[in-house]
């Protein structure tokens, strides 16, 4: 009987044990999320042990700390000066996520508010610095690849160093003011229409040089021809000709020596 009691009182305490401890004794991490522990009566934050998705069961003094991992996007509009100083309105797509197996450093460092406290300031702060080398016409069309291309290596060092994986860095608008953005398009529009002038220059050019080889090549190889045309040689020329005229089927009248040079004549070719 005895034994009994004491089996209800054990399993009373327990059910009041899970009732208080439950919600900070078992934990489900869902896929795409990722754990730490924190102990803090003994070794305090492991930050090498990783939980993986599944029911985990820790000690109810122990705290779980539990973070999404997946993929995240942030938009930032923000105000940046150009090399000579002037104002930019520049809007940036951010893709990113914590590296998986080092969320314990990234917690030690930045806790779970690091979305605030790291990657947008960092960003901020990298698309300032890089904006600052260029001019805004630089930053507005012709070297905006270039712009965001050192936005994103510069950005994605600092990432890293961070335990944070940038994925992408888009610049999805540059807003400058009213007259400065008409001036540099108008610039634009002038140097490709400069460029499209000097383009049919150079054709023009072209033809006329190609024309001009051609004639010179067409005048050599008449010179060439004509200081090859020797009296002998036309002469030769001549009897060949009047040696196949003599073979063919055609009714014909030759008289010898009646041509120029003493060829034959031919007066009647049928």
């Amino acid at each position: 009987m005895n034994f009994k009691r004491s089996y209800l009182i054990l399993a009373g305490i327990a059910i009041i044990v899970l009732v208080v401890f439950g919600s900070s004794m078992f934990f489900t991490i869902q896929p795409g999320e990722r754990a730490v522990i924190f102990r803090k009566f003994t070794s305090g934050l492991d930050k090498e042990h990783v939980f993986l998705p599944g029911f985990h069961m820790i000690a109810p003094w122990n705290k779980l700390y539990i973070y999404d991992v997946k993929e995240k996007k942030r938009e930032e509009t923000m105000d940046v000066l150009d090399k000579s100083g002037l104002s930019i309105k520049m809007d940036v797509s951010i893709r990113f996520n914590p590296v998986h197996n080092r969320i314990g450093y990234l917690h030690e460092t930045f806790g779970k508010d690091y979305i605030d406290q790291l990657i947008i300031p960092e960003i901020r702060s990298t698309v300032r610095r890089v904006a600052g080398r260029y001019t805004a016409e630089e930053i507005y069309s012709t070297k905006r690849s270039e712009v965001e291309a050192a936005i994103i290596d510069e950005a994605r060092k600092v990432m890293e160093q961070n335990n944070i994986d940038l994925r992408a860095l888009l610049i999805r608008s540059i807003n400058l003011p009213n007259e400065i953005k008409m001036a540099i398009e108008s610039k634009l529009k002038q140097e490709q229409e400069a460029l499209a002038y000097q383009f049919r220059l150079d054709k023009e050019k072209s033809e006329a040089e190609r024309k001009r080889i051609q004639a010179e090549g067409i005048a050599a190889y008449n010179d060439i021809i004509n200081k090859s045309l020797t009296d002998k040689i036309l002469k030769q020329r001549g009897i060949e000709a009047t040696l196949e005229l003599a073979n063919s089927q055609n009714s014909k009248v030759i008289v010898i020596g009646a041509g120029d040079n003493g060829l034959p004549l031919i007066l009647n070719n049928n």
